[in-house]
């Protein structure tokens, strides 16, 4: 417990206490789901409920830090898949994973929920985390997030966003199989399970009342009202 409190303090202490014009508050809604030896390839299988929260500090209108913190469930089941290797095993799993992670962001074009509305852009973000996994059995192992998607400016201070994000992790038993795959099947996941979220998220910059609510962005964006 004394790693998982030094954890969070460092990926949630960090930049909270200069000017919170330049940050971002999210909640996260959407579904998780699962890559591994019961399901080596489809995409968006069998997704269970998700959601989380995340802060974000804009270092300017390109670049970013976010820490965030998700939840969700897994699940397989071979006889979801029709070769036969997958029908005679039938091994099937479900639980959750939750996620504390660190991912610098990077935005495609210039973005600020206090720059022009409808102002968008397309980004892609890449870090660090951990997750905590309980499927088979408890257990917390080292995760790589990579995260694309959009982000909307589209009232003020609020943004709307829309991601997909996968996590490669160094950890080949969610589903309980560890290195038990059908012979002809060499997969691009080389054994080891991975997970996605993909949702909406809506976020939210909360002015300091003593720094004022400028009428001008971080870098420059005039607030068209």
């Amino acid at each position: 417990m004394k790693k998982i409190h030094w954890l969070l303090l460092f990926l949630f202490l960090p930049l909270s206490l200069y000017g919170q014009r330049v940050s971002d508050y999210g909640i996260f809604a959407g579904v998780s789901s699962y890559f591994g030896d019961i399901n080596p390839n489809r995409f968006l299988y069998s997704p269970l409920p998700a959601g989380g929260l995340f802060y974000r500090y804009n270092l300017n209108p390109r670049e970013a830090l976010r820490t965030n913190v998700f939840f969700g469930g897994l699940r397989g089941n071979d006889l979801d898949f029709k070769n036969s290797f997958q029908q005679a095993r039938a091994a099937s799993f479900s639980g959750t994973v939750g996620e504390l992670a660190l991912q610098f962001e990077f935005n495609f074009f210039p973005y600020s929920t206090e720059g022009k509305r409808w102002n968008f852009t397309p980004y892609f973000a890449a870090g660090g985390g951990v997750a905590f996994v309980n499927t088979v059995s408890f257990t917390y192992v080292p995760v790589i997030p990579f995260s694309f998607g959009i982000k909307v400016n589209v009232y003020k201070n609020i943004g709307l966003e829309a991601e997909y994000g996968f996590r490669k992790t160094f950890y080949d038993n969610f589903d309980g199989l560890k290195d038990l795959i059908a012979p002809s099947d060499v997969g691009w996941i080389h054994n080891n399970d991975w997970y996605t979220f993909t949702g909406i998220a809506v976020t939210w910059k909360i002015y300091n009342k003593l720094a004022g609510c400028p009428a001008y962005g971080e870098e420059g964006f005039k607030r068209k009202r």
